[in-house]
């Protein structure tokens, strides 16, 4: 059976139309309009000087070819979708505004990396090819509703044959508590909730661009989800069976919400686990989790947004260097170097901005 029957990407929108649905529909501009941060608590001022600033520190790090790179692996697809994914979080489109032209020189990097294979990886370069392979498939199902001119045709294409890869990488046969997840591997027979969160992101994202996804596809992910929640602490774990952490517990919040399972048990018993262990700025991957909680909390909504993203300022705002940038501090994430942890820090604050696909709406 074709895992991508019927498989299509909708044409882009003008850019017209683009800032159009931007203005009736979502924030009007840059007249943001906070989803899920309206309290007295938050100097919105002060968010949106840190983003801005992080933004300009993450323009001038970007190499003249487009990519950006971890001082470890050097180029990377995921690192260099990270600062796009951050760039769009703000509103910022290719080939428009100040920062225009390093989402454009970004995007282009990225799809020049393509493996025939439909693998976006920079070959030989990456420690978890389908790591750098979702974020990257995620940053092009959010660009393709605005992207248009000579790259627009290019990015479609290699979206189909990224979302062919990830659909073809989870019906790989595996026992049965590691089925609908996935791992580093293509041919991976384990899963893990981390590089599943990725490949949900971008399923997601794609749907949204118009991607004709199986709903199977998505059921047997959430299960796989859902089989990482711990039946006692109620949080999540890295497998099924683990103990739970708070990065993984923000990551298995976000796959419900994104997956469309709006404020599911499980889910609402993760935010109270993650009350009595919440994420702080040594936790282990705490940037990761700092995504993934700022993403699950907004979309989750009422008063655990509004908390949440108030605790999430009041820790991250203190840790932005005056260089605009944020620095990984634990073990966990040092190699990866301070793009990735810059980029997930934007993309956390700006979670409720409302300008990415998967975002609130």
């Amino acid at each position: 059976m074709c895992l991508c029957s019927g498989l299509r990407i909708m044409p882009p929108l003008s850019r017209r139309t683009w800032h159009k649905l931007l203005s009736a529909s979502l924030l009007g501009g840059w007249n943001r309009r906070p989803a899920c941060a309206g309290t007295p608590q938050i100097d919105r001022a002060a968010v949106d000087s840190a983003i801005e600033q992080a933004l300009a520190c993450l323009s001038a790090r970007q190499h003249s070819e487009g990519y950006w790179e971890t001082e470890a692996w050097g180029e990377s697809t995921g690192i260099t979708s990270l600062a796009i994914l951050a760039f769009l979080s703000a509103g910022y489109v290719p080939d428009e505004g100040p920062y225009g032209k390093q989402v454009s020189r970004g995007i282009r990097r990225v799809l020049s990396w393509q493996l025939p294979n439909g693998m976006l990886i920079r070959q030989n370069l990456s420690h978890g090819p389908l790591f750098d392979h979702g974020i990257s498939s995620f940053m092009l199902a959010e660009i393709c509703g605005m992207i248009s001119g000579p790259d627009a045709a290019p990015a479609r294409r290699a979206l189909e044959q990224a979302i062919r890869l990830i659909l073809t990488a989870q019906s790989v046969e595996k026992p049965a508590r590691h089925q609908g997840g996935w791992r580093y591997q293509t041919d991976s027979h384990d899963s893990d909730l981390s590089v599943t969160a990725w490949q949900m992101f971008a399923l997601q994202a794609a749907r949204n661009a118009g991607c004709d996804i199986p709903a199977e596809a998505m059921s047997r992910a959430v299960a796989y989800v859902q089989s990482c929640a711990d039946v006692r602490q109620h949080g999540f774990g890295y497998q099924p069976g683990n103990t739970p952490t708070p990065a993984l517990t923000g990551a298995g919040i976000a796959c419900l919400e994104v997956a469309g399972l709006h404020q599911a048990r499980s889910a609402l018993d993760a935010v109270g686990w993650l009350q009595t262990h919440p994420l702080q700025a040594l936790s282990e991957y705490f940037y990761h989790g700092v995504f993934f909680t700022g993403i699950g909390l907004c979309l989750l909504g009422n008063e655990f947004a509004r908390q949440h993203f108030q605790q999430l300022t009041q820790i991250l705002l203190p840790l932005q260097r005056a260089e605009g940038d944020w620095p990984p501090r634990h073990g966990s994430e040092q190699q990866a170097g301070s793009i990735y942890s810059t980029s997930l820090a934007v993309l956390a604050l700006t979670s409720d901005y409302r300008y990415l696909s998967t975002g609130p709406r």
